[in-house]
């Protein structure tokens, strides 16, 4: 199984993909705003991982700049 995410500014571009999808036999799930959001901030927390363990000290001194 693949996933395929498409971001469109236009609504009937959006209309038009979502229509040939299903013409072509495949499940179509369109995102609300906060739930993209959501997928993306995951996708750049994955690859921002270091592996470094960091002390809540450093981080807290870090949050107040």
């Amino acid at each position: 199984m693949e996933t395929i995410i498409i971001q469109s500014q236009s609504k009937s571009t959006s209309k038009l993909l979502i229509e040939l999808a299903k013409k072509l036999g495949e499940k179509v799930q369109v995102l609300d705003k906060e739930v993209s959001e959501d997928l993306l901030l995951g996708k750049m927390m994955t690859q921002s991982k270091t592996g470094k363990i960091v002390s809540k000290e450093s981080i807290l001194a870090e949050l107040k700049k």
